[in-house]
């Protein structure tokens, strides 16, 4: 299994993604003669096997699809060792560290590789990603999983405090990413690893005090254009929004007010003798209930006239009946995803 490039069909011992909907989906390793249990049922690992990614599998209750992992969905279904970068924040690391094929990162902390598949994917195919952690047991398993994915031959994992130990790399690195409780610590030893030409750094940081003490020390070491970023997802509701048709009184042309005045008088007086002859015609259709034919007729029109009364029309933003007005819109939450973290850029033009 590569992440680094796609296959048509699944063989043994690929990682999967089955998608049982947009907030259920399992990260598995197709393994022949295992089983892995989901809610429309039991699924055989064999059934999977030399089907093509994004079939549709049947299950005893249900059905699924299997695809393909990317960056976005292994975020998504990753096992959480630590708090990770999810893709909002990954979109904007990516953008503004201006990655391309071909950049050479320096990481610190692995954490749980969810920002380390997509700076990996960004980079293909001939960058390199150096990768730091300071937990030894992390640091094994993210080494592990890259091998897995068949990202290995461009990411070099190390197991090092560098707050401490430093990088150890000298002008290399096009961008330098700092996930870390103490960011300022690593500053210096990542201007050290920046090329002679310059680069971009990007600190994030859960706390404003964290930010502010990093902008101190990026500006006291040479670095400019300090910029600091906080992104929110804001999920909007599409709802069938129901407005009754608003009442904006007779239409008339520009006239006197004297012939305004006679107008309505007069459409007054004609819309009291039809009220009267409509009154006096249901009294007479009443009377004449022998046979029950009159009242079936009566009946029959006024259902035809409800019909027509409620005749759809349809324009460019909604559906139009006759007293109703409906339309679709995006309907802002109530409340809204609570603060993540902080995104700290800068830039250093030269490192001489």
């Amino acid at each position: 299994m590569s992440l680094d490039k796609y296959k048509e069909k699944i063989e043994d011992g690929d990682t999967v993604i089955l998608y049982l909907g947009f907030d259920n989906m399992h990260a598995i390793k197709v393994r022949d003669g295992q089983t892995f249990q989901t809610k429309y049922g039991a699924l055989r690992h064999s059934n999977l096997i030399g089907k093509e990614f994004g079939s549709k599998i049947q299950c005893p209750k249900g059905y699924l699809h299997v695809l393909h992992p990317t960056p976005e969905l292994w975020t998504l279904n990753l096992p959480h060792r630590t708090q990770i970068l999810y893709s909002t924040d990954i979109s904007v690391v990516t953008l503004q560290l201006d990655l391309k094929p071909g950049s050479v990162v320096v990481e610190s902390g692995t954490g749980s590789g969810s920002l380390s598949h997509a700076i990996i994917r960004t980079i293909l195919p001939t960058g390199h990603l150096h990768t730091f952690e300071f937990h030894e047991e992390r640091s094994k398993k993210a080494g592990e999983e890259f091998k897995e994915h068949g990202l290995s031959d461009y990411v070099t994992i190390t197991h090092r405090d560098v707050c401490q130990d430093g990088f150890g790399l000298n002008h290399i690195a096009d961008a330098v990413f700092l996930d870390l409780p103490r960011p300022w610590e690593a500053i210096p030893s990542a201007k050290q690893a920046l090329k002679i030409e310059g680069g971009r750094i990007c600190s994030f940081s859960p706390c404003i005090e964290q930010v502010q003490k990093t902008s101190d020390t990026l500006r006291d070491l040479g670095f400019e254009e300090v910029t600091t970023m906080e992104c929110l997802v804001r999920n909007f509701d599409v709802r069938t929004i129901n407005m009754p048709v608003a009442d904006m009184g007779p239409l008339t042309l520009c006239k006197s007010s004297d012939s305004v005045k006679k107008q309505n008088v007069n459409e007054t007086v004609e819309d009291n003798v039809n009220k009267c002859d409509s009154e006096s015609q249901n009294n007479t259709e009443s009377v004449n209930t022998e046979t029950g034919a009159t009242s079936k007729m009566s009946s029959n029109d006024s259902q035809t006239n409800k019909k027509s009364s409620r005749s759809l029309d349809y324009d460019l933003i909604g559906r139009k009946e006759g007293q109703n007005f409906f339309f679709k819109s995006g309907v802002a939450p109530t409340q809204m995803p609570g603060h993540t973290g902080y995104l700290t850029f800068a830039t250093l033009y030269s490192c001489v």
